[in-house]
């Protein structure tokens, strides 16, 4: 049910690099970093264009030919930033950062510990934490993938959290991780100002109606997901 094959498409042999030895898709989200310091290494290569006002960060980054940094857009770093990936203006890019080909993070956007497969796009006022976007993902405009629930407080003894745990058909699945936003299957699509909260794993070409907060747990592929209002109009009266 969790194997990284039931939500992506793994054939091209880059992108299955990064779930190597993953039995839950979840797993790679704490081995994010480690992938950045296998591709990346200590240093910085700009290859691609930096436009005037866009600001990079001192971590090592990697920035593919044909990739574009708008300006006013902040590279924080560690980061890889694919080929034809664009940076927007006014995105944040914060640490261990993975954008592979034609990925794209818009105006007002920020990213953290988090991997977009190719072409996934959270192109306006999205914020990705520690989660992962399928092949051709769209995030429709506000939508926001949250990492860290509400409740999780740092134990008094440890200095740690809890880890988030998954409950689906009776079965508890511990992720093992403390903050763990969304990992959306590829062409999985959210509409306008929709809420993941953590731990929310979705399948593949599923829809998110705009407005929804969805709560953790797994959520089939080839879903459409809606929330229902009812709108009511009254006639406006004079005083």
């Amino acid at each position: 049910m969790f194997e990284p094959t039931a939500f992506f498409n793994l054939e091209d042999s880059f992108v299955a690099s990064f779930f190597v030895e993953c039995h839950y898709v979840w797993e790679v989200i704490g081995h994010i970093e480690t992938h950045i310091a296998r591709l990346v290494g200590d240093g910085q290569q700009i290859l691609g264009e930096v436009m005037p006002g866009a600001y990079l960060g001192k971590r090592p980054l990697f920035i593919a030919p044909t990739a574009i940094i708008e300006p006013g857009a902040y590279v924080h770093g560690p980061a890889y930033i694919g080929e034809g990936c664009v940076v927007r203006h006014g995105a944040f890019v914060r640490e261990n950062v993975i954008m592979l080909p034609g990925s794209v993070l818009g105006h007002a956007s920020e990213a953290k510990n988090s991997l977009f497969l190719p072409h996934a796009h959270a192109p306006h006022f999205n914020y990705v934490g520690d989660s992962i976007l399928g092949h051709r993902v769209n995030l429709g405009a506000g939508t926001k993938l949250s990492n860290l629930g509400i409740l999780s407080e740092k134990d008094k003894q440890t200095g740690k959290r809890p880890s988030i745990k998954l409950e689906v058909d009776g079965q508890t699945f511990d992720t093992g991780l403390a903050k763990m936003g969304a990992i959306l299957g590829d062409d999985t699509q959210t509409g306008c100002n929709a809420v993941l909260n953590p731990g929310c794993v979705i399948g593949a070409r599923t829809l998110i109606y705009g407005t929804v907060s969805l709560r953790k747990g797994y959520h089939p592929p080839d879903s459409i997901i809606k929330l229902r209002q009812n709108v009511r109009r009254i006639d406006r009266l004079d005083s």
